[in-house]
């Protein structure tokens, strides 16, 4: 199959979320023996306007990365690609849009991948993009729904969440120095805070504890450790490379996951595929819940005091190093699901 992918922005202009779950895609996609293409605005050196590497073919359809240039050429360089399908992203909308009027003109049809409204779009397109593309896919039900507010018809929307890599969760080692871990982005929405209070309140009982990430908030949330008086329990690992973190996750009883705001919480999923018991604070900006929701290992709270309380309420569950109920997660599981939907589109066509 051909696929054309349709993002104004690749990770050459830098690396975000969302280029990196495209990146992800389009590299699944190429290796699962699909011809990808990626027109994007170029973010290469020299003169020439189309490279391959990874197995895509990176093709230029502005020089610089504006919107509205960009969705005037999209229709003449989709026509050049001839593409089965198009993969869209919903950011910025009017590359996306212009995808969806010439996936029309072509017959080919267009799936956009919606990973979150951004604040600096013009949302004023995010409604005809949500109604004229073929489909939608979205990494949680949260999203979904905000794209159905949008006037999406919630069968065109399609959750296909993040993926991580199983396989290396199965073969890796077992680093169990810690009884509980928050693992994450530490900045603004961290909200580490009820994490290391939930922990206070257990300052009579015997655990220790590792966060692993690093930003711009690492400091102050050490300094918050030590007030609580808990900072030589806690253990302050930094960002640590998956071959590291990934026996730390599987030796540890329990993940909790605490952030303000998560479109999609990628390091719980890779903690509840280690087996962690996973605890989460229920957020209306936050998609984690739907990790735990309806699992026997998982809990769902609401405050410091909660979460301490299920702390304690969990222990009796086993440890385990792996839950294979979460291989629907791998890689090649998720991009299985891509060229299925892919196909149910083109043979609706």
């Amino acid at each position: 199959m051909r696929v054309a992918f349709v993002s104004l922005f690749a990770p050459g202009h830098g690396e975000t979320p969302a280029r990196t779950r495209t990146l992800r895609t389009a590299r699944g996609l190429a290796a699962s023996g699909h011809e990808v293409v990626w027109l994007c605005a170029r973010w290469w050196g020299g003169d020439h306007d189309a490279f391959d590497e990874d197995g895509i073919e990176y093709r230029s359809v502005t020089a610089e990365p504006a919107p509205a240039a960009f969705a005037a050429r999209l229709p003449l360089a989709l026509r050049r690609v001839g593409p089965d399908v198009v993969h869209a992203v919903n950011s910025p909308p009017t590359p996306a849009l212009a995808a969806t009027v010439a996936g029309s003109l072509s017959r080919a049809p267009v799936v956009v991948d919606w990973w979150r409204d951004h604040p600096a779009d013009a949302r004023r397109w995010y409604r005809p993009l949500a109604r004229r593309a073929d489909a939608v896919t979205a990494p949680s039900r949260t999203t979904k729904t905000r794209v159905r507010e949008h006037g999406a018809d919630g069968d065109d929307v399609r959750v296909l969440p993040e993926s991580i890599d199983f396989g290396a969760v199965e073969s890796a080692g077992v680093d169990d120095r810690f009884d509980a871990v928050y693992s994450r982005r530490l900045d603004r929405h961290a909200n580490v805070e009820t994490f290391l209070l939930g922990l206070a309140e257990l300052r009579g009982r015997d655990w220790t504890a590792a966060v692993i990430g690093d930003g711009p908030e690492r400091g102050r949330i050490e300094a918050t450790a030590g007030d609580l008086r808990i900072g030589d329990r806690v253990e302050f690992l930094g960002d640590l490379p998956a071959e590291e973190r990934i026996p730390i996750l599987k030796g540890t009883h329990v993940a909790v996951a605490t952030a303000t705001w998560e479109t999609f919480a990628t390091d719980l999923l890779w903690a509840v595929a280690c087996g962690c018991v996973a605890l989460v604070e229920y957020q209306a900006d936050s998609s984690a819940h739907e990790l735990v929701e309806g699992r026997e290992r998982g809990r769902l709270v609401t405050s410091p005091a909660e979460l301490a309380d299920e702390f304690v309420a969990v222990g009796d569950l086993e440890r385990r190093a792996v839950d294979r109920e979460f291989a629907s997660f791998d890689h090649d599981a998720v991009i299985d699901r891509y060229t299925a939907l892919y196909e149910e589109l083109v043979d609706g066509e």
